[in-house]
């Protein structure tokens, strides 16, 4: 799928939060920088009632977001020294919620499963977007999307 502008692919972040069944779920965001994996959590949080700015976590590793139903936690791994930090966050304590992980190949084995993996690449001036699922909620994300 090609996704042709920034709105587009917050459009598809809100796609993804209105599907969302379920008060637990591990979305992985793959993709370079500059893709659009935080423009999508951007989209997503909107959908469900943020109104602040929304950046990547890159150095805190995780930003907490509350809302009346969810908990959304926005994981940024890219400046993770060590897969093993994660084990040292008591990353195992957030995954009752709404899990949004950027980069989630530098966690390795102590990121957590995905229910689905959105892979987001350049294409020109747009981005192609690839997803694949591994749960039932996972499948349940992707038709919200499509």
């Amino acid at each position: 799928m090609i996704i042709p502008t920034t709105t587009a692919m917050e459009k598809l972040g809100a796609n993804l939060a209105r599907a969302v069944c379920y008060g637990r779920c591990v979305v992985h965001l793959y993709g370079d920088l500059g893709t659009g994996k935080t423009t999508l959590v951007r989209g997503f949080l909107r959908a469900l009632g943020h109104q602040g700015i929304v950046k990547s976590p890159t150095y805190t590793i995780v930003e907490p977001y509350n809302f009346d139903k969810y908990t959304v936690y926005h994981f940024d791994l890219y400046r993770l020294g060590d897969p093993e930090e994660l084990e040292y966050l008591g990353i195992r304590d957030y995954l009752d919620a709404i899990c949004l992980i950027e980069w989630p190949e530098k966690g390795r084995d102590f990121t957590p499963k995905p229910d689905i993996e959105i892979y987001l690449s350049h294409h020109k001036t747009a981005r192609i977007l690839e997803i694949q699922t591994y749960t039932e909620i996972g499948r349940m994300l992707h038709d919200g999307i499509v």
